[in-house]
């Protein structure tokens, strides 16, 4: 793909296509430095390997995506095991449910991505399958999702690491979670592969210690298994039948309620399945068999670490070996006691080894926090494009990261955490009613689709099979968590998750509005359209006008016709410049960075051709890139170099009545631009369109006469009166 691309009309002299010469730097040397030392080199949009180089391979993806749903082994287990109390004789069902739950809830996900090849997850599949209010509730589910993701991870890594430090205090734990959040931020704004690329030795040391430490403590306990299988019968045996020895049905249902409620705190432990699919986008082609292939390493390495974990507390009576007067996690009294037997008499080599499984717990856990950076942003980018958030969430930088969208859920994390004091238990009741709540509607979702697929008869049972139990799963959790803990803090996930509803939906209204407006007084410039003269030879030694344009519509258009009436008879050139931007909504491969390339172009040949139709040379010039003030910038100054005398003009919304969420939903392009130029010695005015806060619609829309076409009717560059502005005068007037 070239750099930029420049079009003209036939009579463009060669002149106008000068050699490529980059923009000046005018930032500071030494902040260029810095930021350069911090986020890396700035990547080249234009690179065909891009794609390729920023992919991530099913190994990489299996740690950057599935590292949040092995690490939550940390916690997910051990917040079930710890619900069930002195009846753990439920362990044993407890750790094959568990691993049958991480299987079903996978292959979910492998099926699902074969439909949503291009990633979105829950928030995709409800927004197109079962409408767009149930997206908002899924697209803000995730959202909170990812923000406690963020937190969760950080504040049981930390509770994992000073488990080795039980005489320090709370305070520090604090201060090192908001480093180790403000770390990862900073890690995440150089790029996905950089980070998981930095981390990948911790996970490999994660895996290696847990397996071992899950296979010793299985080996360990054998010969005490006749002595547990005992003890967990007679408990059975008196939580069943009592005094009495008959099977009362009360019995039945207190064990039942146990179990469900052990089985939905353990909830925690499958949050990192959304993942692949919402970060489907970051996977090395073909996305969908790396996605499959991610998806089935996650689930083995889960459900082996999972229901490994459970049924080795089991064996190692954990809940009794627990000392009420440290703060220690679960695996890390497993560890000290697997170590204890497995190597008596070598209390170096345990503390070494000990250390060394609890720090990669820990890092590990930091590791998870990659997958609300990695999920959160690209979510919430995929309702910017939806125009539920606003549009700059949408934006890469020019390391191909979403940073606005990475800085947010930074800002959020750090207040999650604040609010919580990275108290992990209250956090992961907050975190696992998100979780199941997309995953439900995912499932619902997916069984409606399957439902509505009667040619494909075969695959639609086993499909629909599948899904629905996977419903049923997920919304079983989601119901025993939501009403065992509601008031235990479940109630604060709601009202978050229910606001940001809210929200998306006034943005959305917002969105709506503005584009009435604009499409309403795009109609008035209709008739402009329909102008079919012949422009004269193009000189570029006559006064020429850089109108840069987004796409062909109401403010481009306006744009134009307001330079003709503000400058008649002035301006003879044309020069037409646009940047298509690339976003997460078309940063998908180069099929789609080449069909913004020709969207770009042609949106500028509407524009040639428009001015021609009123007499007016006119040519164009356009190039893509993440931020769009830094290749305007580069394209107005060697626009300049070609043209004896250029004023550059821009279009910008002006409202009625400024309001402060203004500067939120539209950005500030036009005046940063301006301020850039100028400084550079060239000229730049901004040109408003105005929106008034009530429009009614208009009548008498007018195209411009012969007389007030330009040079080329024989008006020496009479004015060609824009509609809009007299229906603005009218208004003004009134």
């Amino acid at each position: 793909m070239d750099n930029d691309t420049q079009s003209a009309s036939p009579g463009t002299p060669p002149e106008l296509a000068p050699a490529e010469a980059p923009a000046e730097d005018l930032d500071s040397p030494a902040r260029a430095r810095l930021t350069e030392l911090l986020l890396g080199k700035p990547k080249d949009p234009h690179d065909r390997r891009l794609f390729h180089t920023l992919s991530l391979v099913p190994f990489l993806a299996w740690i950057g995506l599935g590292a949040d749903g092995l690490s939550s082994s940390a916690y997910g287990p051990g917040e079930a095991f710890r619900a069930l109390g002195d009846h753990t004789y439920l362990a044993i069902p407890l750790a094959l449910l568990t691993a049958v739950t991480v299987v079903v809830i996978s292959s979910c996900y492998m099926r699902l991505i074969e439909v949503f090849p291009h990633g979105g997850g829950g928030y995709l599949v409800a927004m197109k399958l079962l409408g767009e209010k149930w997206g908002i509730v899924a697209g803000s589910a995730l959202l909170v999702d990812y923000v406690l993701t963020i937190t969760v991870s950080v504040a049981a890594a930390g509770d994992a690491l000073f488990s080795l430090l039980p005489g320090v205090g709370p305070g520090w734990k604090l201060a090192f979670d908001v480093a180790a959040i403000l770390t990862l931020t900073v890690l995440n704004l150089r790029g996905v592969k950089e980070s998981i690329v930095v981390l990948t030795p911790i996970f490999i040391t994660f895996i290696i210690t847990h397996i071992t430490l899950i296979t010793a403590g299985c080996i360990a306990h054998a010969g005490d298994l006749p002595v547990r299988v005992s003890e967990l019968y007679g408990q059975f045996h008196r939580d069943a039948f009592g005094a009495s020895g008959a099977l009362p049905l009360l019995g039945l249902l207190g064990m039942a309620k146990l179990f469900l409620q052990a089985y939905s705190l353990g909830g925690g432990t499958y949050t990192g399945i959304e993942a692949v699919s919402n970060g489907l986008a970051v996977l090395r082609a073909p996305k969908v068999q790396t996605g499959k292939r991610t998806m089935v390493y996650m689930a083995i390495s889960l459900s082996f670490t999972a229901g490994g974990l459970i049924l080795c507390y089991l064996l190692a009576d954990v809940n009794h070996l627990m000392r009420p007067d440290q703060a220690q996690t679960m695996n890390a009294v497993l560890a000290a006691d697997v170590l204890g037997k497995c190597l008596p008499g070598q209390p170096v080599l345990q503390n070494v080894l000990l250390y060394l499984t609890l720090a990669s717990e820990g890092a590990l856990l930091i590791i998870a926090a990659q997958a609300g950076f990695i999920g959160g942003p690209r979510v919430m980018a995929n309702m910017a494009v939806d125009s539920l958030l606003p549009h700059r969430f949408a934006a890469l930088s020019d390391r191909f990261t979403t940073s606005n969208g990475i800085v947010l859920m930074a800002a959020t994390s750090l207040a999650a955490l604040w609010y919580t004091q990275g108290n992990v238990s209250k956090l992961v009741l907050m975190y696992s009613i998100n979780v199941f709540l997309t995953f439900s509607l995912a499932m619902f979702g997916m069984t409606v689709y399957w439902w509505g697929q009667k040619e494909q008869d075969r695959v639609r049972r086993r499909r629909l099979t599948l899904f629905l139990t996977g419903f049923v799963f997920c919304s079983v959790i989601l119901l025993v968590t939501v009403y065992e803990k509601f008031l235990d803090g479940g109630y604060v996930t709601i009202i978050v998750t229910s606001s940001l509803v809210a929200l998306c939906l006034l943005v959305k209204r917002y969105y709506r509005s503005i584009g009435r407006k604009i499409t309403q007084l795009g109609k008035e410039l209709e008739a402009v359209k329909e102008a079919n003269a012949v422009p004269p030879a193009f000189d570029p030694s006559l006064p020429t006008a850089g109108i840069l344009v987004n796409a062909f519509g109401p403010l481009g258009i306006h744009t134009l016709l307001k330079v003709i009436q503000s400058f008649p008879g002035y301006f003879r050139n044309f020069h037409f410049i646009s940047v298509g931007t690339i976003d997460l909504g078309n940063f998908k491969g180069l099929e789609e960075m080449e069909a913004l390339e020709k969207s770009t172009e042609e949106n500028l040949r509407k524009f040639v051709r428009l001015a021609e139709g009123l007499g007016l040379p006119a040519t164009c010039s356009f190039s893509i890139g993440t931020d769009a003030i830094t290749e305007l910038e580069r394209l107005c100054r060697k626009t300049a170099r070609c043209y004896r005398t250029i004023v550059f003009f821009s279009g910008k919304l002006l409202f009625e009545r400024e309001k402060w969420y203004h500067f939120l939903f539209h950005n500030q392009t036009a005046y940063a631009l301006q301020k850039k130029l100028q400084w550079a010695g060239l000229m730049m005015v901004i040109l408003p369109m105005r929106l008034f806060a009530s429009l009614r619609p208009l009548k008498g829309a007018a195209t411009p006469s012969s007389e007030d076409r330009g040079p080329a009717a024989g008006a020496s560059g009479g004015a060609a009166p824009s509609a809009l502005s007299r229906a603005d005068e009218r208004k003004a007037g009134r």
